[in-house]
C-alpha cells in the first residue's frame, strides 16, 4: 500500500469514527422549538401535563431522538416519524416512575419504516398521550438528539377544541369484545371521534376529557361536586389549580364540540333538569369567556337515554347565547358488536361511525370542506 492509500485510508477511519462519535445534544422540553398541543405548563426546563390526547411536535437532525421524563403513574404515547398522527403509530412508549430516558427514534425504527423516512438527516416526530389524567401526570424535561434539533411545524390554521368523557378519551377503544375490562394498555385517545376529525380536516385539537364525568352528575354519583363545568378552566385534569388562560395561548379554536350527558344519566338516574341546564349554560359561558361571544359550539347528545337528548336540546336552547348549536345522536350509533371495545364502549370502528355523523355540523359551523378522506 502506497503512501497515497495509507493516507486516505487514515483519513476514512477518521471520518467513521468521527460518524460514530456524535455528541448527545440536550434541548429543555420547554424550548421554543417544540409544538405542544394541549394544556401544558412549562416551569424552567420542563413541560407537564395530564390532559389525555396531549401532543409535541418535534423536528431534528440525525437519527437518534431521545426524551427525558418522568410520571406520577404509568401512561401511554404514540409516536409518528416523518408523518402525519394515523391510526397505527409507528412506536408506543410507556412512560413512568422517575425521570428516565425513553428512546423515541433509532436507526432501526428509522429502517422498518423504510422509504418514508425523509433521506435528507432530519426528521419530524409527533409524540401524543394516549391515556387520560386519572392515569397519572407526565413531565418532559428534554429531549436528546445527536444533531440540532429544529424548529417543528407550529399549529394548523384548522383547530377545534373538544370536552367530553370516555368516549372522547378513548376508553377502550383497542379492544374488540365488549365485556372486556378498561385497561390503560387499550385506552388509545387517537382512535377517538376526534382525532378522526382532526385527521379529516387536517387540524390540531385540544382535547379535555375524563371518564366518569357529567355536567352535573358524574358516573354512579361519584365525585360530587366535581364535574366537567369545574374542570374545564384547569390546566390539569386532576389538580383545583392553575387556572388556564386562553387569552396567554396560541391556540384559537373555530369550534368547541362538547359530548357530555352520558354519565348524568348513568345507574337509572340522572339530575334534575334545573341543575343539568345551570352547569351546562356554565360551561358555555366560561367558552365564550375563553374565545368570543361569537365562538361557535356544538352539542352533542348520546344515545344514553331519550331524556339527555331533551336535556342537552333544552341547555342549548334556553342559554341565550348565540352560535350554540345541537346534534343527538341515535341509537343506531354503535348498534354493532363488532363497533364495540371495553366495557361497551365503542372501539376504533364505533368512533369512524360517530365521527361520520358530526363531520357535516363541522364543516357548515366551520366552513372546512367536505372530502372522501376519513380514517
Amino acid at each position: 500500500m502506497d503512501r497515497l492509500q495509507l493516507s486516505l485510508a487514515a483519513a476514512l477511519i477518521c471520518c467513521i469514527s468521527f460518524a460514530r462519535e456524535v455528541p448527545e445534544t440536550v434541548t429543555p422540553a420547554s424550548d421554543s422549538r417544540i409544538t405542544y398541543v394541549g394544556r401544558t405548563l412549562a416551569e424552567g426546563d420542563n413541560v407537564t401535563f395530564n390532559w389525555t390526547a396531549v401532543y409535541a411536535k418535534i423536528s431534528f437532525e440525525g437519527n437518534y431522538l431521545a426524551l427525558k421524563a418522568s410520571d406520577t403513574k404509568k401512561n401511554y404515547y404514540d409516536i409518528w416519524v416523518d408523518r402525519p398522527a394515523g391510526a397505527k403509530a409507528d412506536r408506543v412508549v410507556a412512560i413512568s416512575g422517575k425521570d428516565s430516558l425513553y428512546v423515541l427514534v433509532d436507526e432501526e425504527l428509522l429502517k422498518s419504516i423504510g422509504m418514508r423516512a425523509q433521506k435528507q438527516g432530519s426528521h419530524n416526530v409527533i409524540i401524543k398521550r394516549r391515556t387520560e389524567g386519572e392515569q397519572g401526570t407526565t413531565t418532559f424535561s428534554g429531549f436528546v438528539t445527536k444533531g440540532n434539533v429544529l424548529q417543528a411545524e407550529g399549529l394548523k390554521p384548522r383547530q377545534f377544541e373538544v370536552i367530553g368523557d370516555s368516549y372522547t378519551c378513548g376508553y377502550g377503544t383497542e379492544e374488540s369484545v365488549r365485556t372486556d375490562p378498561f385497561l390503560p394498555e387499550t385506552e388509545n385517545s387517537n382512535l377517538t371521534y376526534a382525532a378522526i376529525l382532526a385527521r379529516y380536516f387536517n387540524a390540531d385539537y385540544f382535547s379535555i376529557a375524563h371518564s366518569g364525568m357529567g355536567i352535573a352528575r358524574n358516573y354512579n354519583d361519584k365525585l360530587k361536586g366535581d364535574y366537567m363545568p369545574d374542570r374545564y378552566l384547569r390546566v390539569f385534569d386532576e389538580e383545583g389549580g392553575p387556572e388556564w388562560k386562553a387569552s396567554e395561548s396560541p391556540f384559537k379554536p373555530k369550534v368547541t364540540i362538547i359530548y357530555l350527558c352520558t354519565n348524568d344519566f348513568s345507574c337509572e338516574r340522572q339530575p334534575s333538569l334545573k341543575s343539568f341546564k345551570d352547569n351546562y349554560i356554565r360551561l358555555l359561558k366560561s367558552i365564550k369567556a375563553n374565545y368570543g361571544e361569537e365562538h361557535p359550539v356544538l352539542c352533542m347528545a348520546s344515545r344514553c337515554d331519550d331524556l339527555a337528548a331533551d336535556y342537552v336540546r333544552e341547555a342549548a336552547r334556553s342559554c341565550g347565547l348565540e352560535n350554540v348549536y345541537f346534534l343527538g345522536i341515535t341509537e343506531m350509533i354503535h348498534d354493532n358488536d363488532s363497533e364495540l371495545g371495553a366495557s361497551w364502549h365503542p372501539n376504533y370502528k364505533g368512533h369512524i361511525k360517530l365521527a361520520h355523523s358530526v363531520i357535516p355540523y363541522v364543516s357548515t359551523i366551520t366552513g372546512w370542506e367536505i372530502n372522501d378522506n376519513i380514517k
